[in-house]
């Protein structure tokens, strides 16, 4: 792993936790459907999910924080679950 790979997964770090930061204060809040789990290669649970906004269906995968992780049960297939979103791109999205 080279130097120029360290500062760019940092970077993509930082731009991640100020995007969730962003949503967390800004976001709107809607229900959403946990579609399908799964862990990666890494060890990490991805959790895809979707959910509709005026009409429009939306889907999105995250991987679960370790908060996030400590409740399986909420994040399993079938759950409902709170999404917040950005009410200037619908696409940006995150768990709750």
């Amino acid at each position: 792993m080279g130097l120029f790979s360290i500062f760019k997964r940092k970077q993509e770090t930082n731009l991640e936790s100020e995007r969730r930061e962003f949503l967390s204060k800004h976001g709107r809040i809607c229900d959403g459907t946990i579609i399908e789990s799964e862990t990666t290669e890494t060890g990490e649970e991805l959790v895809y999910y979707f959910y509709t906004i005026q009409g429009v269906d939306f889907e999105s995968s995250e991987i679960l924080t370790a908060e996030q992780r400590r409740d399986p049960l909420q994040y399993a297939p079938g759950a409902k679950i709170g999404i917040r979103f950005d009410p200037k791109n619908h696409g940006n999205s995150i768990l709750m």
